[in-house]
């Protein structure tokens, strides 16, 4: 499954280096991370580094396959 994450604010190098498994897009004071999620787990551990980083989520949703 693939899912997309809308980030507030441009991500820096270092901290788009915590999600190695996604593409990030930075652009217009938001980052777009995106790509594949093997399964729920996998979405609530991204989920997680995101609060853990102190990031806001604006938008997340699953893509078409």
């Amino acid at each position: 499954m693939r899912y997309q994450f809308t980030i507030d604010g441009e991500l820096s190098e270092r901290a788009l280096a915590a999600f190695p498994e996604l593409d990030g897009d930075r652009d217009h004071g938001t980052t777009v991370l995106s790509g594949a999620v093997a399964d729920p787990t996998g979405v609530r551990a991204v989920l997680a580094r995101i609060d853990n980083l102190g990031l806001t989520v604006l938008e997340m949703r699953r893509l078409p396959d």
